[in-house]
């Protein structure tokens, strides 16, 4: 088994996200202790954006990149191998301004990949990816799941969802440790969500 983890919480150490997808991988690795597992941290080692030229290049061989940019479309497939290669994708990530961190979305940027991880046929959009096994460690200040009066602005874990149904997974989990500004109870927030670790199957 081949993990890939990564984490774009901007708070390091005093990351509830973090800590939750650390939860996950060593879940896995319990299971699997042969599994090799990949590390990517988008918030202290950011993507390049992408800007016209940049984009350009996604999908085409190194030998095909213009020099000036060949430094930024290099960081750019290498992160999209770690993804090709990995058969399961644990995603820490924490709701910023009810989105997703802005360094997680380059990384997001750099998977759509035409001919690569989608393709569009006779029969409309397919992803590619549909193997994989993609589990979302989620955190969230207040409370947004379905039926809570802010469930309207979560654009968070909506928005991962979408992109990798985009790239075909429909093997998806959130771990999700919300309320963790509103209470320092044990019935949500981190204890909640590392409870559910301890049951995620790992099959």
């Amino acid at each position: 088994m081949n993990v890939l983890h990564v984490d774009s919480s901007i708070l390091g150490a005093h990351s509830v996200s973090r800590a939750v997808s650390a939860a996950v991988v060593s879940r896995l690795l319990a299971a699997h202790p042969n599994a090799k597992v990949v590390y990517r941290d988008v918030a202290a080692d950011p993507l390049p954006q992408l800007t016209g030229s940049l984009a350009a290049t996604l999908g085409k061989p190194a030998d095909q990149v213009p020099p000036e940019v060949a430094r930024e479309a290099a960081a750019l497939r290498h992160a999209l191998g770690e993804v090709l290669a990995a058969d399961v994708i644990v995603v820490g990530v924490p709701m910023y301004n009810f989105g997703i961190p802005s360094q997680l979305k380059t990384w997001l940027d750099a998977l759509a990949v035409a001919g690569v991880t989608f393709r569009y046929s006779p029969a409309g959009l397919e992803g590619l990816l549909g193997r994989k096994r993609l589990v979302i460690a989620s955190s969230q200040g207040g409370f947004y799941r379905p039926g809570t009066p802010s469930a309207g602005f979560e654009h968070q874990e909506s928005h991962l969802r979408a992109f990798f149904a985009f790239l075909g997974l429909t093997n998806v989990q959130v771990v999700r440790a919300d309320g963790t500004k509103v209470s320092g109870g044990d019935e949500h927030g981190l204890p909640t969500a590392l409870r559910e670790v301890a049951a995620l199957q790992v099959a």
